[in-house]
């Protein structure tokens, strides 16, 4: 059981995106102006599968 939860935990960290993206996201989200709904951002690794 071991090797399989060591095998996932690897996976996960092989497609975690960094923080300094998800700062930039919500920098990017903050700075729109007031006539702008962000309202919903979904942020999610690119080699993710949909």
């Amino acid at each position: 059981m071991d090797l399989l939860q060591d095998y996932f935990v690897k996976d996960f960290y092989e497609i975690t995106i960094p923080s300094d993206s998800i700062a930039r996201t919500i920098t990017f989200a903050i700075e729109q102006p007031s006539d702008v709904d962000a309202s919903q951002i979904v942020i999610r690794p690119s080699v993710q599968d949909f």
